[in-house]
Formats: structure tokens, C-alpha cells, sequence
């Protein structure tokens, strides 16, 4: 077995290891390799145009080399690939909207809770998607990410609730709000 296929069949947390290890550029080559496409997607769904995707997913990248030394294997690196680039993401939204960074979820009264709608997922898979598109844009960005994390993304509320350092009725929560807002944004578009 050749280096190069000694070093394709190295898990994800293997090869993190092996580039803290080391602080070799040319592994973490690899490790772009591995996941360019999976952040730039992600990037590209808070982003206004594709080379603003491009963009962030380099500064992921640049600020992930830095910070690689901060994972600790607690969850699987895909998980927390995901939630270091939604992080990224979300500063970077709110910087330019110049509002504060807020990671936690706006409480609702009990009346306001109570009027809510239990929107089903089905609904949700229904919508048209040029209205879905133009709705994702009209909600907060914490809010979009979460629609797409779970339902692009296909991720669990289990990993979830890893990403976002949250109890599970949390992201139960946080899931129903947003899917109440891109339902009432989607109604607002023409």
C-alpha cells in the first residue's frame, strides 16, 4: 500500500491528529479536499452570490487551520466541521448586518408559544422553490440555517443538539419557530 492510499484511508480524526501532529499544510490539502464541496454548500446558503460562497469557504478553511487544535473528538469532525463553519457563518451574516451575535433563541411569551403552528415537515416540501428561496432570505439567519441544516443537510436532531450546544426540546423549539417563520415569510412573497 502506497503513502497516498495510507493516507486516503485514514478517518477524518485520524488525519486532524496527524495535522495538529505535525502542522503539515499538505494534510490539511487533503482535508480541504475532503470537505471543500460540504462547506462551500453551506457557505453558499448564507450567502448572496456564489463568489461571496467562495469566499467564506476560504476564510473556513484559513480560520479552521488555526483552530483545528481546538477539536477534541467528543463528536465525529463532520459534526463539528458543520458547526464551526454555521458559526462562521452566522458572525458573518450578523457583522454585516451590524446587529449583535446572539446565540440565544429570542423566548416567546406563553400566548405568543401558543399561537404558534405546528408546521408539518410535508408542508414544507411542498413549497415552490423559487417562493422557498426568496422566503429563506426574508427570516433571520439563525433561523435559516437551522431549515437548512435539517432539511438540506438531512442532519438529525441528535447531532443537532451537538452543534448547538442545546437540549433536544431546544432544537425542537428553535425548529417549530423557524418553521413558523419561512411559512409566514413564504406567504409574504408574490
Amino acid at each position: 500500500m502506497s503513502d497516498e492510499d495510507v493516507l486516503d484511508a485514514l478517518s477524518d480524526e485520524e488525519l486532524v491528529a496527524k495535522i495538529v501532529k505535525n502542522n503539515d499544510p499538505d494534510l490539511f490539502g487533503r482535508l480541504y479536499d475532503r470537505y471543500d464541496q460540504i462547506v462551500y454548500n453551506k457557505c453558499y446558503g448564507f450567502a448572496k452570490s456564489e463568489d461571496e460562497a467562495k469566499d467564506l469557504t476560504q476564510d473556513v478553511f484559513l480560520k479552521l487551520f488555526i483552530k483545528l487544535r481546538s477539536f477534541k473528538g467528543q463528536s465525529k469532525f463532520r459534526t463539528w466541521l458543520y458547526s464551526f463553519t454555521y458559526n462562521f457563518c452566522v458572525n458573518h451574516v450578523n457583522r454585516n448586518k451590524e446587529r449583535k451575535i446572539s446565540d440565544k433563541a429570542k423566548s416567546l411569551s406563553e400566548d405568543e408559544d401558543r399561537l404558534m403552528v405546528n408546521v408539518p415537515d410535508e408542508t414544507l416540501f411542498q413549497l415552490r422553490l423559487d417562493k422557498l428561496k426568496q422566503a429563506l432570505e426574508m427570516i433571520p439567519p439563525e433561523d435559516k440555517s437551522l431549515i437548512l441544516l435539517k432539511y438540506q443537510d438531512d442532519i438529525p436532531i441528535k447531532e443537532l443538539m451537538v452543534l448547538l450546544d442545546i437540549g433536544e426540546s431546544a432544537v425542537k423549539m428553535r425548529l417549530k419557530r423557524a418553521k413558523n417563520r419561512i411559512i409566514e415569510a413564504y406567504h409574504k412573497v408574490r
